[in-house]
């Protein structure tokens, strides 16, 4: 399926994952609408876009968090853009790396705001359109951590766990519509993540990647757009990927 003047809308988009997806569908001819917090990358990564072959792209500084932005982003939107044809639920972080009972409170708050009210806030406020259009495609980001929990991650692996359960449960409140749900679920990615969330301790984050060659923002960029480019009577459900030395959100081989 042709993916040529779609309008694409990217939360999250001004680093890793959410900018590689964004030069992604640039490079096969889609309109952006790009969202982040961060509007100085977020302009660096529309103008790379425009150059990859977007034939337009409007950015928005948001925060996912903030429910009234949300919305009041969403109405807003000028008409040449409100037909909002691919949501991709990119926006989320990881903060802390503790043991349950000793975890920061506002590190929870942080996780369980982006990447799940966050994620919920955003597709209240698009997918209404899709249903009413006869057309759209919602792809979310999960995670391995969504399957498996590992010691010290319980609250960011709740979270991708409720992920995987809006996705699904989306996917079963659109049935009867055109309207696709894919959850795009992939394992260790080389991106900010542990720099986000050991708070820029690089040697610590550095010690993550160690000895494994992990998956690039591209990777998964390549995937979601594959499952957007699907013909419109299939629906990708779940991908599940994770570099080879990765078995799941547990277990890796590392190199000495």
């Amino acid at each position: 399926m042709s993916l040529k003047g779609k309008i694409v809308f990217v939360t999250g988009a001004s680093a890793g994952i959410g900018a590689a997806t964004a030069l992604a569908f640039a490079d096969q001819g889609a309109k952006l609408l790009l969202a982040a917090r961060r509007a100085g990358r977020l302009a660096e990564v529309a103008s790379k876009a425009k150059e990859r072959g977007a034939p337009a792209v409007h950015s928005i500084d948001l925060d996912v968090r903030d429910r009234r932005a949300v919305q009041n982003a969403i109405d807003s939107l000028p008409a040449e853009w409100a037909e909002i044809d691919i949501l991709v639920n990119n926006a989320g972080l990881s903060r802390g790396l503790d043991k349950l009972y000793m975890g920061k409170i506002e590190d929870w708050e942080e996780m369980i705001d982006t990447n799940v009210k966050g994620l919920l806030y955003v597709t209240r406020a698009v997918v209404p359109g899709m249903v009413v259009r006869s057309r759209g495609h919602v792809i979310n980001l999960g995670s391995t951590a969504g399957e498996l929990t590992y010691p010290n991650g319980a609250v960011y692996c709740a979270s991708k766990a409720a992920e995987r359960s809006i996705n699904d449960g989306l996917r079963q409140d659109v049935l009867g519509t055109p309207v696709r749900v894919t959850s795009v679920d992939p394992g260790m990615v080389e991106t900010d993540f542990s720099l986000v969330r050991f708070h820029g301790d690089t040697e610590r984050a550095s010690k993550v990647y160690k000895g494994v060659k992990a998956l690039r923002p591209e990777d998964v960029a390549d995937v979601i757009v594959w499952a957007a480019m699907r013909p419109a009577h299939v629906n990708i459900a779940r991908v599940l990927m994770t570099p080879v030395q990765q078995a799941n959100s547990l277990l890796f081989h590392r190199d000495e």
